[in-house]
């Protein structure tokens, strides 16, 4: 999928299923995505809140998986 073509995929299902994270754990958050999910299946919104990031998921299914990764530094 091309730069353009996985931009105009997200514009249709954004916001998906947000699920916040501790801002500590932006990296590793990212990395997780980079090895589980598809590009085009997930964003990433920083500073949401204060110390807190906001990954968008396409599928439910990889909301949940992510989340359970860090329960206690996810939707506090």
């Amino acid at each position: 999928m091309t730069p353009q073509e996985q931009h105009d995929h997200k514009l249709k299902w954004l916001p998906g299923y947000p699920v916040r994270l501790h801002s500590d754990l932006d990296v590793r958050g990212k990395t997780w995505c980079k090895r589980n999910v598809e590009r085009h299946q997930w964003s990433f919104t920083t500073y949401t809140n204060v110390y807190e990031h906001t990954f968008h998921f396409e599928l439910e299914e990889h909301a949940n998986e992510f989340a359970e990764q860090w329960p206690e530094f996810t939707n506090q």
